[in-house]
C-alpha cells in the first residue's frame, strides 16, 4: 500500500459547472481503482479558469482574491467528492471522502508579487485584454496563441496550515481533496494568517503537501501519457524514467515549456529530493493504475 497524492489540473475539469461535475465523476473512476487496492489516496487540483470566473462574478462586490479562492476550493471540491462518492459506493466501498479548505503560507517579499505570470480566467481578445488593463488595471497577457488572459501573482509555497488535519484525516482511512487552486495564499499576521492576492501554482502546491504528509508518491496529471525531450519534432522522445540529474540536465537545455512541463518537472524533482524514497510520476489519470506499475506515464527517480 502506498499513500499517494494526485494533483489534477483546474483546465481539464471544463469550462462550465455542467462540464465539471461530468467530468469528475468520470475522473473518479481511476481514482477509486487505485483506492479499490488499498492505497492511501489525497487529491489536490487546479483553479485557473473558475477562479478567474468567480473572481469576475463578484467584482460589483469587490469580493477580495483570497476569498475567490476559497469559493473555487469549495465549488470544485463539491464536484469531486460528489463524483468520488457515487464511484465508491457503486463498488460497495465504505470510505469517506472530505474537501478540506487549506490555507497555503507564503512569503509577503516573495518577488512574484511584483512580476504577476499565473493565467487565470477566460480568454479574451486583443481589444477585450485592453479595455480591461485600461479600466481595472489588470495585467494581461498573450497565452499561447489562444487570447489574452489577466495574470496575477504566483508565490511559492513554504509552509501549509492544515497539513495536520490532512494528515490525521488520512491516517483515519479518508479521502482528502485539498491545496485546491494551490491553496488560499496566506502571509503570517500575527497571531494568524492574512489572505495575499495570488495563485500558487498547484504543482508546487501539491509537491510541499506530498512532502508535509509524508506521501510515498505524487502523481502529477498531465494531458499527455508521458513526458519527452525535443517536444514536437521529428527527435521527439518519450521518457519512461527521468533521474533528477536527467531532469536538471534537460531544464538547462530548456526542453521544458515555462507555462506547462516545466512547473511539473520542477514539482516532481523537490518532491522525490525531499526524502530517499520517494518516486514522483507525470502521465495521465486514465492510465494512472499502468503508471505505477511502469507501463506509462513518466518516473521521476
Amino acid at each position: 500500500m502506498s499513500r499517494i497524492l494526485i494533483a489534477l489540473g483546474g483546465n481539464a475539469l471544463g469550462n462550465s459547472p455542467q462540464d465539471q461535475l461530468k467530468i469528475a465523476k468520470e475522473s473518479a473512476r481511476p481514482i477509486v481503482d487505485l483506492v479499490e487496492r488499498g492505497h492511501e489516496i489525497i487529491i489536490a487540483h487546479g483553479n485557473g479558469p473558475q477562479v478567474g470566473m468567480i473572481n469576475s462574478m463578484m467584482e460589483d462586490v469587490n469580493m477580495p482574491f483570497p476569498e475567490s479562492v476559497a469559493m473555487s476550493q469549495g465549488y470544485i471540491g463539491y464536484h469531486l467528492q460528489n463524483g468520488i462518492l457515487e464511484e465508491l459506493n457503486r463498488r460497495n466501498i465504505n470510505k469517506p471522502v472530505v474537501t478540506l479548505i487549506t490555507q497555503v503560507v507564503v512569503d509577503d517579499k516573495d518577488e512574484a508579487f511584483n512580476n504577476p505570470t499565473k493565467p487565470i480566467g477566460k480568454f479574451y481578445t486583443k481589444e477585450e485584454a485592453e479595455k480591461l488593463e485600461k479600466e481595472k488595471t489588470y495585467k494581461m497577457v498573450e497565452d499561447s496563441g489562444r487570447g489574452y488572459r489577466r495574470v496575477v501573482p504566483s508565490p511559492k509555497p513554504i509552509d501549509i496550515v492544515e497539513k495536520e488535519s490532512v494528515k490525521a484525516l488520512v491516517e483515519k482511512g479518508h479521502i482528502v481533496i485539498t491545496v485546491g487552486g494551490g491553496g488560499i495564499p496566506v502571509i503570517k499576521k500575527g497571531l494568524g494568517y492574512e489572505g495575499v492576492a495570488g495563485v500558487i501554482d498547484k504543482d508546487l502546491a501539491s509537491e510541499k503537501m506530498a512532502e508535509l504528509i509524508d506521501a510515498d508518491y505524487l502523481f502529477i496529471l498531465t494531458a499527455v501519457d508521458r513526458v519527452a525531450i525535443n517536444f514536437g519534432k521529428e527527435n521527439q522522445r518519450d521518457l519512461e524514467k527521468m533521474s533528477v540529474e536527467e531532469a536538471y540536465k534537460y531544464m538547462e537545455e530548456k526542453q521544458f515549456a515555462p507555462g506547462s512541463m516545466l512547473p511539473k518537472v520542477l514539482a516532481a524533482v523537490e518532491f522525490v529530493k525531499s526524502k530517499k524514497g520517494r518516486r514522483a510520476i507525470i502521465g495521465s489519470l486514465e492510465k494512472a493504475e499502468d503508471a505505477l506499475n511502469g507501463d506509462s506515464g513518466t518516473l521521476i527517480y
